[in-house]
Parts: structure tokens; C-alpha cells; sequence
């Protein structure tokens, strides 16, 4: 672990994601994260910097569409944020996930960041972030007790709810085509209804492209 009095450091940002985790943990800690420029967006994932993936419009669509099935819970007094935001969780590790809901019992840790657990965590799965979303992020959430988390796979279009159960994560599918949130009741997602919606956003870009190219 990096000394406060040692040379200026200079971090070594990962592009590239493991194919297995590391179980120990890597040697930058939330220091140097605030350390770093905006640029590349960056994440700190138990004590390693990785970069994070250019966002497709598919990936951005995805985010909007899911935004909007976060509203009750906005109504019912928590918040929830699409937009990118540090969720610091450990001195190791500090995210920005694609989807994050705090209920209105847990507003005390929202400030200018997440500084704590949030109620829900949701990733849309890239190519690049694949590894990372499955496999590191998967581990660090459990362990750290983030009750919900949800993986968007834009190419299986499948959504796996996963709900926390004594620091691993159990799936939890959806009844008549539908996800009862357990903790936060006031969020339904109508699955198919979602991979509609999206379809819809998308042939509202591929429209335009067809009329160009015919």
C-alpha cells in the first residue's frame, strides 16, 4: 500500500480486465483514486484502477429505460441516479455503476458521492466491462453487502436480479414475467415490457440510418 510519505505516484490504470480476479487486494486506495484526472473515467475495484469502456448508445438507452422504472421509488422518497457517480464503499474500492437506488431510510449516505451501501447496484454489461461486471464487481458487491444487484446483458437480453443472501448472491426470477424487488417494493420490472421499450428507442436510431444508406 502506497506511503503518504513516499514518491509521488504515478498509478498504473488496467485497460485490460483479468480473466480470474485476484483475491488479494491491489495496492491504490481511495487516495489515489482522488488523485486521478476525469479523464479516462476511471474505477477503483479492491485496490486496482481500471478504465472504464466508451458507452454505446445501446448501453446509454438501456440506462434511460431502466431509469424510468426507478420512479416510484423517487415518489416513495429515496433517489435513484443513472448518471455517473462514485459509490465509495471501501477505502479499496470505489464505482460508478450504471444503476443506483437508495430507499428514503438510507438518504444520509447520498452527498456529493455514495459514501456507503446503496439499497440496489445495476450494471449493463459491455463487451469490455463483462469480466468485471460478472466476476470482480459480483464479488466486491456481495461482500461488501450491497442487498440487490442487477445484470443487464444487452446481448443475451436477459436481466439476472440478484439478491444478497449472507454475502453471496442468490438469483431471484421474475413471476409472470415480472421482478418484485424484495427490498424495495415500490420497483416492478416488467421484463419484457423493458426489452420492448428498448427495442422501440433503438429503431428510433436505425430509422434515420436506413433512410441515409437506401
Amino acid at each position: 500500500m502506497p506511503s503518504s510519505e513516499s514518491a509521488p505516484l504515478t498509478p498504473e490504470i488496467l485497460f485490460e480486465r483479468p480473466l480470474v480476479p485476484d483475491p488479494a487486494l491491489g495496492p491504490y486506495r481511495r487516495r489515489d483514486y482522488l488523485q486521478l484526472p476525469d479523464q479516462p473515467r476511471t474505477e477503483l475495484i479492491r485496490g486496482r484502477l481500471y478504465a472504464c469502456p466508451s458507452l454505446t448508445t445501446s448501453h446509454q438507452l438501456a440506462v434511460a429505460t431502466l431509469r424510468t422504472h426507478f420512479e416510484p421509488i423517487e415518489a416513495a422518497g429515496g433517489l435513484a441516479f443513472t448518471l455517473p457517480l462514485d459509490v465509495h464503499l471501501a477505502d479499496h474500492s470505489v464505482v460508478q455503476p450504471d444503476g443506483i437506488v437508495v430507499s428514503a431510510a438510507r438518504l444520509e449516505i447520498v452527498r456529493d458521492w455514495v459514501e456507503g451501501i446503496p439499497d440496489l447496484l445495476v450494471e449493463v454489461v459491455s463487451p469490455e466491462s463483462g469480466r468485471t461486471d460478472r466476476l470482480e464487481k459480483l464479488m466486491l458487491y456481495a461482500g461488501c453487502g450491497i442487498p440487490e444487484y442487477w445484470i443487464v446483458d444487452l446481448d443475451l437480453l436477459v436481466i439476472d436480479c440478484l439478491v444478497n443472501d449472507s454475502g453471496r448472491y442468490v438469483l431471484c426470477p421474475p413471476t409472470d414475467g415480472r421482478y418484485r424487488s424484495l427490498r424495495l417494493p415500490e420497483i416492478q420490472l416488467d421484463v419484457l415490457e423493458f426489452w420492448r421499450d428498448l427495442e422501440r428507442q433503438l429503431d428510433r436510431l436505425r430509422g434515420p440510418r436506413a433512410a441515409t444508406s437506401a
